[in-house]
């Protein structure tokens, strides 16, 4: 079953094109790759199908339902969560609250913050190997763990797909592969997996499926093993 598909989306700002005609589908169970040159229109399509930009034509739907001019709340409570390409952590808050948030953002009834909200965030907190910081300021840890922090936030909101914007980014190639197993850990979870990368590495081990835009257009889509191979790829992207 596709928990997503996107037919024919498409954005502009101005005169350029950040997303022309793009047709994609993400299947239950499954990690796929959005990859591409910076600039190609990786995150605008994550922020179409988030409802952070609405598309100038196109359609999404997600488990049958379209979604395409949803606001963000509503699509978080329909269940899909995300990261941002920028970490974007509440600085001076806890990590715990941080995970708190993003507990009563993906809820449609508004819960109390009590005890249950409170040891829910405590899991998830600890799902990601953040329990021994829940009370550290959002500010005050680590680059890779604040991306971890946003992943955590994201998985309070109880994602049925979760979309991963360069989580590993920046990361040392000891965090690349903890976030590789953690990514891995999240889709055994029952988390079906879009994500965006650079690290090559990651992309090629633990994605089923990998979708390559240039200039806001798909021009590849298959295995891992078939996008290495696939010519066009590599001359405007592996190849760089």
């Amino acid at each position: 079953m596709n928990i997503l598909e996107v037919e024919k989306l498409s954005k502009y700002f101005g005169g350029l094109s950040a997303a022309a005609s793009v047709d994609l589908h993400v299947t239950e169970g499954e990690i796929v790759g959005l990859i591409g040159p910076n600039g190609a229109g990786k995150t605008t399509v994550f922020n179409l199908i988030s409802g952070a930009l609405v598309p100038d034509s196109g359609f999404i739907r997600f488990k049958g339902t379209s979604i395409e001019g949803c606001k963000p709340h509503e699509i978080a409570r329909m269940g899909i969560g995300r990261t941002f390409q920028s970490v974007k952590v509440f600085s001076k808050m806890s990590a715990l609250n941080n995970v708190l948030l993003g507990y009563l953002f993906g809820r449609a009834e508004q819960p109390a913050m009590n005890h249950s909200a409170r040891s829910e965030s405590e899991e998830v907190l600890a799902f990601v190997g953040l329990e021994k910081v829940k009370e550290t300021r959002a500010q005050d840890l680590t680059l890779a763990n604040q991306k971890r922090l946003e992943v955590a936030r994201a998985l309070a909101t109880h994602p049925a797909l979760l979309l991963l914007d360069e989580v590993m980014a920046g990361l040392t190639p000891t965090e690349v592969a903890s976030s590789m197993e953690l990514v891995m850990k999240i889709r055994e979870n029952g988390v079906t997996v879009f994500m965006i990368e650079h690290v090559m590495k990651a992309i090629m081990t633990i994605c089923d499926r990998i979708v390559v835009v240039h200039h806001g257009e798909k021009i590849a889509e298959g295995t891992p093993q078939e996008i290495v191979q696939n010519r066009t790829v590599v001359e405007v992207y592996l190849g760089e």
